[in-house]
């Protein structure tokens, strides 16, 4: 049981649910209230919309708090959509986009990657990096989210990146185009490409 506790920092219904875990939030629920009254964990409400169910280790409760205090410059992850630190598609549910266009939907998928922005889902790449899905409009978000996604690519994480597509349209109608272009990424027959 201290497994997904370590790997998730917070355990709720969503993350259990997530691990498919044999018997489900109500087997592991009384394993985790053992820990709580043992001391080995904390048991309270420390992210809003997650439900009361929460248990946390200490450390993971001391950051949350440090996370008061907002970075005046925005931080930003790239990660794997199946990594446990994303906590999309798993604790949370992935955001509404204003529109969903058939076969474009974001899952936790092997090969997919997610860019956060403080926390937040910005940029969805599907495997294969030609379709990448946006969760905002907001420049001085999505600026940071491309940029950690070409220094990902330039850095070997990624490898070569050919985006074609940007919410179902061509990338050369897309706002992000100019922001992928500044970023690094240069024009290529098939769309906007950027390697390692």
């Amino acid at each position: 049981m201290g497994g997904p506790i370590r790997r998730h920092g917070i355990v709720t219904r969503g993350a259990v649910v997530s691990e498919r875990v044999p018997g489900g939030f109500a087997g592991v629920y009384s394993v985790l209230k053992a820990f709580e009254e043992s001391g080995r964990c904390r048991r309270g409400y420390f992210v809003e919309g997650l439900g009361g169910a929460q248990f946390a280790l200490a450390g993971s409760v001391e950051r949350l708090r440090a996370l008061g205090e907002r970075p005046r410059t925005p931080e930003t992850l790239v990660l794997a959509a199946a990594d446990p630190a994303n906590p999309y598609g798993a604790a949370l549910a992935w955001p509404e986009r204003e529109t969903e266009r058939p076969g474009h939907r974001p899952g936790r998928k092997s090969g997919a990657v997610v860019v956060l922005v403080d926390g937040a889902l910005v940029v969805y790449v599907e495997r294969g990096g030609r379709t990448l899905l946006t969760y905002s409009e907001d420049d001085d978000v999505i600026r940071p989210a491309v940029d950690a996604l070409a220094l990902a690519v330039r850095d070997g994480i990624l490898g070569r990146l050919t985006v074609e597509r940007v919410d179902g349209e061509g990338i050369f109608d897309t706002p992000l185009a100019q922001a992928l272009t500044e970023s690094g990424f240069r024009p290529s027959t098939k769309g906007l490409r950027l390697r390692a």
